[in-house]
């Protein structure tokens, strides 16, 4: 029954490629699957293979790499290959009109937020900056808007006290993959009903630049913790020491009171760093400072004096 449906897959980073898995698994015909170019990374920015086209080549899949999808060439290929579907999943570029009126029946797009609450680039990690208790995966019709579309079928998650974006992501990717297909077979037993989103009730989670991740300690302790776990691995949690950055793992709030001003380590056993925040005091668990090495605080503090009113900015 499968057959009936023809796919183009677009999709990029790791989180799209349970979603290509799945398809793979229950026999759907991807026709093609659109990525991004390869991109420089690391030291020697060498170019690296996204992980979708990774993925896709070991599954057997024809890809294509646009630098973008406005061309006529780009419109051409995906209209050659008659799709009734595209499946999108964290593809990374916005789709015009014209391109997603190609499929016969539209674009499903996966997006990792219970929508219209966190539309945008970054909603894993404003979910848990936010201090959000549940999240999920919503499948939606795309239409020229950022997330606006018409809602297909959504599946709630509860966020752990322990999750960092990192480990949402993950989870998430996975309830989403098993959402599409869910969506896939309603969609053939004639039985889903798209929902107009309620645009008033709208939120938005904007993409995360790397000068995101530094510490702002007037906020409260339980606030940063959050931030700290929202943040990691990308675009990471940070301070200075006078000229020293120092990047920030892990960290709990701790039931004590201060008078030192936000930023400043308080008085604490030999092996802690406390520090006063807006309100609360946070205690840092992970750090990185500049040997490059994620240490436990105890193990970082052999090495970096850290005396009561050190400032932190």
């Amino acid at each position: 029954m499968n057959e009936k449906y023809r796919i183009v897959f677009m999709g990029t980073p790791d989180f799209s490629v349970p979603a290509l898995n799945i398809l793979h698994e229950n026999a759907y015909d991807v026709a093609l699957v659109v990525t991004q170019p390869n991109r420089p990374k690391g030291r020697g920015r060498k170019l690296h293979p996204p992980p979708v086209k990774k993925a896709a080549l070991n599954l057997g899949y024809d890809v294509i790499q646009p630098e973008s999808v406005r061309t006529d060439e780009f419109a051409d290929r995906v209209t050659a290959c008659k799709p009734d579907l595209f499946v999108v999943v964290a593809f990374g570029h916005i789709l015009p009109q014209r391109i997603l009126e190609i499929p016969r029946l539209g674009a499903v797009n996966i997006h990792a937020s219970l929508l219209p609450k966190y539309r945008g680039s970054a909603p894993i990690q404003w979910v848990i900056i936010n201090g959000e208790k549940e999240t999920g995966v919503t499948t939606m019709f795309m239409d020229k808007g950022m997330d606006t579309g018409d809602i297909l079928l959504s599946e709630k998650i509860e966020i752990a006290p322990d999750d960092t974006s990192a480990t949402l992501h993950d989870r998430l990717a996975i309830v989403g993959a098993e959402l599409l297909v869910k969506t896939l077979k309603r969609f053939e037993a004639d039985d889903i009903q798209p929902v107009p989103q309620d645009h008033a009730q709208a939120t938005y989670a904007p993409i995360l630049n790397k000068k995101d991740g530094r510490i702002d300690w007037k906020k409260s302790a339980e606030a940063l913790e959050a931030f700290i776990r929202g943040v990691t691995p990308w675009p990471g949690a940070f301070t200075f020491h006078e000229d020293k950055r120092l990047k920030i793992f892990k960290a709990v709030p701790v039931l004590t009171d201060t008078d030192e001003p936000p930023g400043t380590v308080i008085r604490s056993f030999p092996d802690e760093l406390r520090v006063a925040t807006g309100k609360g005091v946070l205690s840092i668990l992970e750090i990185q400072g500049a040997s490059g090495k994620r240490l436990l605080i105890k193990d970082f503090l052999r090495g970096y004096k850290m005396p009561p009113g050190t400032i932190l900015v």
